[in-house]
C-alpha cells in the first residue's frame, strides 16, 4: 500500500488523537500552525509554521508537499481552509462556499432564514451604533457574539440595553472579521443538545447528541461538559436528524464530520443553533466511541483520504458517558486540582494540561481549559446529577 500524505491544520492537545491514529495506520503525517510549542508537532513526521487561517499559504504548502488529504479536526477557523485546499486540489472535501456559511454565524443565520428554519431575529454589525438601533428593535434579553469565533469565546447574554457596548467590545476581541452578531434570545426547554455527526456520500449516516452542561459561576454559554446519550425523546431526535440532513443537503455537504448544537423551545419547536463543518471539541468523538464503539476519529481520517466509509452507521448506546473540562472559576495561580473520592470511580480517562504554580484564567471559553476527563456512570440519574453539580466533585484550587 502506498503511504498516504495527510496534512493536519493545527496540532493542539485536542488534535493529538487523530494524529496518532493516522500514524498508526502508516500514513505520513504533516502538521501546520503558527504555534511551534503545540504538542502535535512533536508526533508528526514534519511540521510547518503556517497559519491555518491563511488559505493561500496552506494551499501553496499542500501543493508543494503533494498531500493526499487534509483535516481540520475540531477547528472552526481552519475548516474553510481545509475546504478551499481540497477544492483546489481535487481532494475529498466539501464546497468552500458552503463550509464558509457554516463557519460564519451571520452567513448561517441568513441561510437558515432563507430556507424556512426557525431562527431568532438576528443581524451582524461592524459598528456599535448600528447594533444599538437593532437592539432597540428586538429588545432584551439578547445574545452578542462574534460571527467567527469558536468554543463560545466572546459570547455574552445581555439583559439591559446599557450592557451592549461592553458586550460588543468584548466580542470584537475574538473576531477576526471584527463583525458582531446581535440576536434575540430564545428560551429553551431542557438541555441544549451538543453532538457530532458524520456524512457519507451526502447522507447523514450518524448523529449522536448529548446534553450540554454549563458552569454558571463562570459562563452560562461555554460548555463545561457533555453527557451522553441525550435525554430528548426519540421523536425529537428523529426530527433533529431530518432537519440537520435537510440543511446539509441544501449546502451540498458530501463527506466528513460535523459538530452540531440545537435545542427545542418552550413551545416544542426545533431550533438549529449551529453546525460546525468539523469534529467537535470537548472530547465528543472520544465519548461517542465509549458510548457506541463508533470511532469517528478513524472515519474522519479515512474519509479525508478517500477510503471507503460506507459501513458507518448509528449504533445503540451501551451506557452513560460524559466529558468534562477542568477549569478555574476565577483568575489565579494553581495550587492543586482536587478530585473527590466519589468522582474518582467514574473517571476512565484523564488528561491534565496544567500544574501547580501555573497562572490560569477564569473559564470564559474553551481556550481556558486546564484538563479534561471522560467519565462512566451506572445510571442516567447519577450522570445528570453529578454533571450538573460537578463543582462538588472536581475543583481547581488556587493559591
Amino acid at each position: 500500500m502506498n503511504q498516504k500524505r495527510i496534512l493536519f491544520l493545527g496540532a493542539t492537545a485536542q488534535q493529538i488523537p487523530p494524529i496518532k491514529y493516522a500514524i498508526e495506520q502508516g500514513h505520513y503525517v504533516i502538521t501546520c500552525d503558527y504555534l511551534p510549542e503545540n504538542p502535535g508537532h512533536k508526533l508528526a513526521h514534519e511540521w510547518h509554521n503556517v497559519s491555518t487561517t491563511d488559505k493561500e499559504a496552506v494551499l501553496a504548502l499542500s501543493q508543494k508537499l503533494k498531500i493526499d488529504g487534509i483535516v481540520a479536526y475540531a477547528s472552526d477557523p481552519a475548516a474553510p481552509t481545509q475546504a478551499y485546499v481540497a477544492e483546489k486540489m481535487g481532494l475529498v472535501g466539501n464546497p468552500y462556499e458552503s463550509v464558509l456559511i457554516l463557519a460564519r454565524k451571520d452567513l448561517f443565520r441568513d441561510f437558515l432564514a432563507k430556507h424556512d428554519f426557525l431562527v431568532p431575529k438576528s443581524k451582524a454589525f461592524y459598528q456599535l451604533d448600528e447594533a444599538k438601533d437593532w437592539l432597540d428593535e428586538i429588545g432584551v434579553p439578547a445574545i452578542v457574539k462574534p460571527v467567527d469565533s469558536s468554543g463560545s469565546k466572546g459570547v455574552t447574554k445581555i439583559t439591559e440595553k446599557e450592557q451592549l457596548a461592553q458586550a460588543f467590545e468584548h466580542a470584537l476581541k475574538f473576531s477576526r472579521e471584527k463583525k458582531i452578531t446581535v440576536e434575540q434570545f430564545l428560551v429553551r426547554d431542557g438541555y441544549q443538545v451538543d453532538g457530532d455527526g458524520f456524512v457519507v456520500d451526502g447522507r447523514l449516516v450518524l448523529a449522536e447528541g448529548g446534553n450540554q452542561h454549563n458552569d454558571h459561576s463562570c459562563h452560562s454559554f461555554v460548555p463545561s461538559g457533555i453527557s451522553f446519550p441525550s435525554i430528548k425523546s426519540q421523536v425529537q431526535k428523529e426530527l433533529a436528524h431530518r432537519e440537520l440532513e435537510r440543511c446539509l443537503k441544501l449546502l451540498n455537504f458530501q463527506n466528513g464530520a460535523i459538530n452540531f448544537e440545537y435545542q427545542f423551545n418552550r413551545d416544542g419547536k426545533f431550533f438549529l443553533i449551529e453546525i460546525g463543518p468539523r469534529n467537535g471539541g470537548n472530547l465528543i468523538p472520544d465519548v461517542i466511541k465509549c458510548l457506541t464503539d463508533v470511532d469517528l476519529i478513524k472515519y474522519t481520517i479515512d474519509s479525508a483520504l478517500g477510503l471507503d466509509c460506507s459501513e458507518l452507521k448509528m449504533k445503540p448506546a451501551i451506557g452513560f458517558f460524559s466529558s468534562y473540562l477542568i477549569h478555574a472559576v476565577e483568575d489565579g495561580i494553581v495550587k492543586e486540582i482536587w478530585f473527590s473520592e466519589d468522582i474518582r470511580k467514574n473517571i476512565i480517562q484523564e488528561m491534565i494540561y496544567t500544574k501547580s504554580g501555573d497562572k490560569v484564567h477564569k473559564f470564559n471559553g474553551s481556550n481556558h481549559t486546564l484538563g479534561s476527563v471522560i467519565l462512566k456512570f451506572k445510571t442516567q440519574r447519577e450522570m445528570l446529577l453529578k454533571m450538573d453539580n460537578m463543582h462538588n466533585y472536581i475543583r481547581v484550587i488556587l493559591k
